[in-house]
């Protein structure tokens, strides 16, 4: 059995080896190609290009790289065309996959759009497209559901796989040991992303956030992940330029010890921002884009929230700062406001116990039995 998966960037890459394995153990001769990263490649993954290259967010830098996104697209076409495989899963990047499996269902290939593109928060007419371009959407959050029921789409909630791995209740001291880090010390975990386009937008007023913090509190300590090589070196750089005196350390891809290590993170809007809420980490979300792309974002946006914490508790849990408002007291205030009030950051991890619980469904087992289904179907 062949299935085609495409994934864009590394949040898909951890969803495709996960249901990847979940497959292999119900299937032993099953084989996958396509684009993915190095988790699914490790998992005995195809893929035709580094996935890396459709690593791109916003409005502006995807126009700027469009000919090669093109050619990328045209190309695993083709190569499904060739290579026929009984289902065809794209992970999360719609604007990437949603027109590519519009094409292979044409084909007559079936298709899964693995991750709701978030219609219910901007461009909702995208669903249209959705409904002609997917046999089945596999959606990791529950308020999702209503949304494509009501406009005739078939919906499978499956649960956040990262809810299924990471612990209830995570062990500080454990992720403390692995680091090399004193537990008795207090962190501040910075994450400003795993694009470069974030890193640009976000990575020099993080630090000056954190030096802010740091002078605040002296015994205060930074901490960072780095989802690779080229985003570590890319980080490392700016802080060198912009904040070298500021204690901080990096690690590399060990963005659950850093949370579980840490007292309060600073991070971008996205997956992190799910994996500290698991985590029971009190965190001070933060978005910002292009001008031009914000000029038209702001149109789009059906919801009042951008982190998912939010999104899922329907209220403002943890405070958000979006394009001018990401200022440097702004971020400086509210991270000092988490670690100078402990009370506050435990009724936090009460609510964020209570999101974990309705997101832990054992993720990649359902999708996989939804994928085989649909295949048998």
């Amino acid at each position: 059995m062949h299935i085609g998966m495409l994934a864009g960037e590394a949040s898909g890459d951890i969803l495709g080896a996960g249901l990847m394995h979940a497959l292999q153990l119900r299937q032993a001769d099953i084989h996958f190609s396509g684009i993915g990263g190095a988790r699914m490649v490790a998992c005995g993954f195809h893929s035709l290009y580094a996935m890396e290259r459709l690593s791109v967010m916003g409005f502006i830098d995807p126009l700027k790289r469009l000919p090669e996104l093109w050619r990328i697209r045209r190309a695993a076409y083709q190569h499904f065309l060739q290579q026929k495989p009984a289902v065809f899963i794209g992970i999360d990047s719609p604007a990437f996959n949603v027109g590519l499996e519009l094409k292979l269902k044409k084909a007559g290939i079936p298709t899964i759009q693995y991750v709701s593109p978030s219609v219910w928060a901007w461009r909702q007419k995208r669903i249209h497209k959705i409904a002609r371009a997917t046999d089945l959407v596999l959606a990791l959050f529950p308020f999702e559901v209503d949304f494509y029921h009501q406009h005739g789409v078939p919906v499978c909630f499956v649960g956040h796989p990262l809810a299924d791995t990471i612990p209830l209740q995570p062990d500080r001291q454990a992720a403390c040991q692995r680091l090399g880090l004193d537990p008795a010390k207090k962190y501040l975990a910075l994450l400003p992303g795993s694009r470069s386009s974030e890193i640009q937008q976000l990575g020099e007023i993080y630090l000056a956030a954190a030096q802010r913090c740091c002078a605040a509190m002296p015994e205060l300590m930074c901490i960072t992940p780095t989802a690779n090589a080229a985003r570590a070196q890319e980080f490392q750089l700016l802080y060198q330029h912009c904040a070298p005196d500021l204690p901080l350390q990096f690690f590399a891809q060990a963005t659950h010890d850093v949370l579980a290590a840490c007292d309060v993170a600073l991070t971008t809007s996205g997956t992190a921002t799910l994996e500290a809420m698991l985590l029971k980490k009190p965190m001070v979300i933060a978005w910002r884009t292009g001008a031009l792309s914000w000029q038209l974002v702001k149109r789009l946006v059906k919801t009042p929230w951008m982190g998912l914490p939010n999104i899922l508790a329907g209220e403002a849990l943890v405070p958000e700062f979006v394009q001018d408002k990401v200022t440097v007291k702004h971020l400086t205030d509210a991270v000092l406001d988490f670690l100078h009030d402990p009370e506050k950051c435990a009724k936090l991890q009460t609510k964020f116990l209570e999101l974990h619980n309705t997101l832990r469904c054992n993720a990649s087992e359902r999708a996989a039995a939804a994928v085989l289904d649909l295949y048998s179907g």
